[in-house]
């Protein structure tokens, strides 16, 4: 036997400095795009100053007693055609006729600026946006008045 081992090729410091730079190169390029998909999925704050939201707490709790204590029902808002619908029943169960419902539309990741949309009732209890909602997904809060007492509710339309 001749004594002689294969060629092995030795590890270089070129090849401890490639495999650094590719190591960073991953790094920083998961990153970024984790970057990117949370600022393009993120529409911003819950509330803008959590301390004055806490001031106003036990009169939020107060405006939600006073809503159940009206009884009112409110149905899934859907879509029929480019409008919104919704029913909506008083404490007896029957059609809260005559109500003024008014909606803020909201895009869930602030793509768009709000608008507001008025329903018009058709039938009693039985309520129709007058614009057109478009499609995709939005938030609505809704504002429903009727003799003086009111309800607000926050449903998702898609």
């Amino acid at each position: 036997m001749s004594g002689k081992s294969p060629d092995v090729k030795k590890f270089t410091g070129y090849h401890a400095a490639m495999i650094i730079v590719a190591f960073f190169a991953v790094v920083v390029g998961v990153n970024m795009v984790m970057a990117r998909f949370a600022l393009s999925t993120f529409g911003g704050t819950v509330v803008d100053n959590s301390y004055v939201a806490s001031q106003k707490y036990n009169k939020w709790l107060e405006q939600a007693r006073d809503q159940q204590a009206h009884g009112w029902s409110v149905s899934p808002v859907v879509r029929s055609g480019k409008q919104a619908l919704l029913n909506v029943t008083g404490a007896n169960g029957a059609a809260l006729p005559g109500a003024t419902i008014v909606a803020i539309a909201e895009h869930p990741v602030g793509r768009t600026e709000p608008f507001e949309i008025r329903f018009v009732e058709f039938r009693p209890g039985e309520y129709r946006s007058t614009e057109i909602v478009p499609a995709g997904r939005w938030k609505l809060k809704l504002l429903i008045s009727q003799a003086g007492k009111s309800m607000r509710v926050l449903q998702d339309i898609e």
